[in-house]
């Protein structure tokens, strides 16, 4: 078994450090693990996607022609990544930011309101961790305790005092309500 995800967004979302918890996560469970960033010069503010290849064998290569998944935090990242996904994969859509549209039949659609709910939590930035716990929902190795092992792996030593603050980010994507299947 491969997979593929990509998530993206604009610079500042946490697409990054998002990435790697995801990456992080799924070595946590066994499997092998490629990352593989893509941002250009202007950083925050301009897109910024990254890979993450998994597999229960030795990982193939990056950049694939298609993926399994994206997690589109943006309108841009939306519009960009939407015609990659293979037949029968999935996007996990910010409708806080992304118009609720479904331009192909062939791929299933997640929405939920990230952004609005990391406001809501208290900090806008939180909207990348909020996008894990809705991934979570459909990808049953990334559960709430194997997230939280990771983001104690990627998070910063000067940035630990904030390990329960994303944990509890990542339980509103967690939570059913908030998603639009």
């Amino acid at each position: 078994m491969e997979k593929n995800y990509i998530i993206a967004g604009f610079g500042g979302q946490g697409v990054l450090f998002a990435g790697k918890i995801i990456a992080n996560a799924f070595m946590l469970a066994g499997k092998n693990v490629t990352w593989y960033p893509c941002y250009g010069a202007e950083m925050r503010g301009g897109t910024v996607n990254c890979e993450i290849v998994v597999s229960d064998d030795e990982v193939s290569s990056v950049h694939k022609q298609d993926v399994d998944c994206v997690i589109a935090l943006n309108q841009l990242s939306f519009d960009r990544f939407i015609s990659k996904i293979k037949k029968g994969g999935r996007i996990v859509c910010n409708s806080s930011l992304i118009k609720e549209t479904r331009p192909r039949t062939d791929i299933d659609y997640i929405f939920a309101p990230m952004t609005d709910k990391a406001i809501e939590f208290g900090n806008h930035k939180l909207a990348n961790m909020v996008s894990l716990g809705v991934l979570s929902n459909v990808e049953t190795v990334l559960n709430i305790s194997i997230l939280e092992k990771a983001i104690d792996m990627v998070l910063p030593e000067s940035r630990k005092k904030l390990l329960h603050t994303n944990i509890d980010a990542v339980k509103l994507g967690i939570d059913k309500e908030t998603i639009s299947l």
